[in-house]
């Protein structure tokens, strides 16, 4: 796959380079070519001109006025001047013919004529029925190749056609200047595009390479190895994915230990009233345990039972929250109220301990909106918790306020051994525990956390903990607020009695 995508990216990369030049060499080719072409035209036609007047003031001051004879009879001058109008170059030939198109007179640097050579008939007739000739390339007997000509017919004092002067120009010079031009064009491209495909290579490399060890790491992820990571190196998306991917390995770690954890306390807490119960069972049935103690042992295989009882509800809880089973009945209802009878209820507790209790409020009635059985198994089962770990005579306070957000947060404070640091980013993970942080608590599987952060954040709230260890915890709930009227508080305040 990885190389799949290495080849696609440096073919698609070299595909658009080809592509691009192919247009530059096309376009910068049939300009070059049209210039070029343009330049030797205005050059062979200043040629032709100037030979055509200068034949034609010399033949108006001639007293010959047939064309072969004058031009037999002005040779010498004629040939010098078709040489200077020709500018001595090495590729323009000028050729002086009757109205036949016999050659009678030429300049050439490279191309010899026979006296007997004839200009073709279709050519002729055009030059003696007036016309000039302009042809990019035309075929002349006495060229190899086609080639470039200019003919211009010269007229008599009568105004009638006496002769003809041709101006050629081979078109071989134009082709090697656009094939020199092509091949160093083709050149400077290979170049480039070599240049250009090892500086991909070694980006797609930088780019792909982690990409690669990704797809490394998440085998081994899939094998169960969970302690691969990524080298992530500066700081573009590449690095800023392999981070994301080196976080969630850890996550993926921690979840594993997590769960190796819970796997080990669930058994453990399975196992462990289910051998009591079986075992005091055992006993009544084998006469080992009087009637006079069945009283006592039938506690404590119904206390076992309940255990087992908490422990699968919170496993159900659980599941039927992860897969989204559970139903919430969202109404608003007063949250000040709830607070105040969980305190009610925890008040043999909390007169055991003799703990200092706090409760303060923005208001006497303060509404939320969320289902209100789930809302108090969180705050019931946080304020347990917060009393079973609290010091003697410790500080116990529970503060409802108005927060930001239209919010309102519930804190619930207490005095006591607290949890560590490094624990605190872990205690609303799932199947976490810490005997440190709660070492007096030995029937947990770190559940009740992991289950009212997912109720939290269903009804659009927070929950968080902040905790000195060795002094004090306080955790924060925070639940959307509901604005009531007065009517409306009142009906609501019916519907809570009555509930």
């Amino acid at each position: 796959m990885i190389k799949s995508v290495f080849i696609k990216y440096i073919t698609a990369f070299m595909l658009i380079i080809f592509i691009s030049f192919t247009i530059l060499i096309s376009v910068t080719t049939a300009i070059m070519t049209n210039y070029s072409t343009d330049a030797k035209a205005d050059v062979v036609e200043n040629s032709l001109e100037s030979s055509v007047d200068f034949i034609t003031s010399k033949l108006e001051r001639s007293t010959v006025k047939e064309f072969e004879t004058f031009v037999n009879l002005n040779r010498e001058d004629l040939l010098d001047m078709i040489t200077v109008a020709a500018g001595r170059s090495e590729d323009i030939t000028i050729i002086l013919t009757n109205n036949k198109g016999k050659i009678i007179l030429y300049y050439s640097p490279d191309v010899q004529i026979s006296d007997e050579t004839y200009i073709p008939k279709v050519l002729m007739d055009e030059v003696n029925n007036g016309l000039e000739i302009e042809r990019n390339s035309t075929t002349l007997d006495i060229f190899k190749d086609p080639v470039l000509t200019y003919a211009e017919p010269v007229y008599n004092e009568s105004s009638i056609v006496c002769g003809t002067v041709f101006a050629c120009s081979s078109s071989t010079e134009l082709t090697d200047i656009r094939e020199l031009m092509i091949k160093t064009l083709v050149l400077s491209s290979l170049c480039v595009m070599l240049a250009a495909l090892v500086a991909i290579y070694f980006i797609s490399e930088k780019v792909i390479g982690p990409l690669k060890e990704m797809s490394l790491a998440a085998k081994a992820f899939a094998a169960g190895d969970f302690g691969v990571r990524v080298k992530a190196q500066g700081k573009d998306e590449v690095a800023e994915l392999a981070e994301a991917f080196n976080n969630m390995a850890q996550t993926l770690s921690n979840s594993e230990n997590m769960r190796n954890i819970f796997m080990a306390s669930a058994s453990h807490e399975l196992r462990t009233p289910m051998t009591s119960i079986a075992g005091y069972i055992d006993n009544i049935l084998s006469g080992a345990i009087t009637p006079e103690q069945y009283p006592h042992y039938l506690n404590i295989i119904s206390t076992e039972v309940h255990r087992l009882s908490r422990l699968i509800s919170s496993l159900l809880d659980m599941s039927r929250l992860q897969a989204g089973e559970r139903k919430f009945n969202m109404k608003p209802f007063d949250i000040c109220e709830m607070a105040r009878i969980i305190l009610i209820s925890l008040e043999i507790r909390i007169d055991a301990k003799k703990l200092d209790v706090g409760f303060e409020c923005d208001d006497d009635n303060m509404y939320v909106f969320g289902d209100k059985d789930a809302i108090h198994q969180i705050i019931y089962n946080i304020c347990d918790n917060a009393v079973k770990f609290s010091y003697e005579k410790g500080k116990f306070i529970i503060r409802i306020h108005y927060a930001e957000d239209k919010k309102i947060s519930i804190s619930i404070y207490n005095e006591g051994q607290g949890i560590e640091v490094e624990s605190l980013p872990y205690v609303f993970e799932l199947f976490y525990k810490t005997d440190k942080s709660r070492g007096l608590d030995k029937t947990g599987v770190g559940l009740g956390l992991y289950i009212a952060k997912t109720i939290v954040n269903v009804h659009g709230g927070e929950i968080s903990v902040k905790s000195e260890f060795g002094k004090n915890c306080e955790f924060t709930v925070c639940l959307p607020r509901k604005n009531l009227k007065q009517a409306d508080k009142n009906n609501l305040k019916g519907i809570d009695d009555h509930e």
